[in-house]
């Protein structure tokens, strides 16, 4: 199984999980969320991710999320489960559940906090390939790992039998590059390629696709892989750069948010635009204060995605 086996592209994202204010998973706000994607242009879906907070989610939790994901979706856009943990046992127990309820492919991180070797990295995939038959997307997010997955490890990584694309959510653009080189061949590359340079990757090297962690800027991601895939690169250009305008009020270069911890960040933002943010869930506390709210409003209501303050009043 290779990158051929599967197609998928574009503009993903990866799904917030919204918790009721008491911590509660809300069931009809996630159901509400996933039934909204494929009219915004979303072509895939990660559930479960860093986004989706499954750190703090019970496994029963984490189940129950993915089967309403993948009864939302199923046969509309691709569903991906993270299914992280920190032993390849656990994450292999998730993953079957996964492959049982019809996800069309799981995902892991290297095991978070123990900071494995390279060459661990690979054992612990090639022990969660076991577990099963559906693809394998690897997760390269040193942020929360302290691990970063560099091109030569990826070669290694490409050859387990059911490994099929890499999450290369790098702050470092030329480990991206060298990674679309050595492997975009065999495995799809989801990386932060919607900017002019992601442009000029694509066109010469490669790259799949992106997946952003909620949707958020979704008007503009999704376009800027329709305007790549038909050819029209001006249209790519311009709305790249409304997307890294926007995005680089929202976040630092090292990918951490600028107005409060990122899962909670984007949910205030899902919240001000009408979509199904919710409440984060403890450790992770909302964005209350009113400075921050401010801030986030103008910002989008800056990049066009919300109406000005006193128009919106005047309505």
């Amino acid at each position: 199984m290779d990158r051929n086996d599967v197609d998928w592209k574009g503009y993903w994202i990866a799904t917030t999980t919204p918790f009721e204010k008491d911590g509660s998973l809300d069931e009809a706000a996630l159901r509400q969320g996933m039934r909204s994607y494929p009219g915004m242009g979303i072509t895939g879906v990660l559930v479960n991710g860093t986004s989706g907070e499954w750190f703090s989610q019970t496994d029963a939790e984490r189940r129950r999320v993915a089967e309403i994901a993948v009864e939302e979706l199923s046969g509309k856009i691709p569903v991906v489960i993270g299914c992280t943990t920190y032993t390849a046992t656990h994450t292999g127990e998730l993953a079957r559940h996964a492959e049982t309820i019809g996800a069309d492919g799981v995902l892991s991180t290297p095991p978070p906090y123990c900071v494995p070797s390279p060459r661990e990295v690979i054992r612990y995939f090639q022990d969660m390939s076991e577990y099963v038959d559906k693809p394998i997307m690897v997760y390269n997010w040193a942020r929360g790992t302290n691990v970063e997955i560099k091109w030569d490890t990826a070669v290694e990584l490409a050859k387990i039998k059911n490994l099929v694309a890499i999450k290369d959510s790098t702050t470092n653009r030329l480990q991206m590059i060298e990674t679309i080189e050595n492997v975009g061949d065999k495995v799809r590359i989801f990386a932060p390629l919607v900017s002019r340079l992601g442009l000029a990757v694509i066109r010469g090297i490669g790259g799949d696709g992106n997946i952003d962690g909620c949707p958020t800027a979704a008007p503009f991601g999704s376009d800027f892989y329709e305007s790549v895939a038909r050819g029209d690169d001006e249209q790519a250009k311009a709305v790249a750069d409304r997307y890294v305008a926007m995005m680089s009020k929202l976040s630092r270069p090292d990918w951490s948010s600028i107005y409060g911890t990122l899962q909670a960040q984007m949910k205030a933002c899902m919240n001000m635009m009408g979509q199904p943010g919710g409440y984060p869930r403890l450790p992770i506390l909302p964005i209350e204060d009113p400075e921050s709210l401010a801030a986030l409003r103008e910002i989008l209501t800056s990049a066009g995605l919300l109406e000005p303050a006193a128009r919106a009043k005047a309505v």
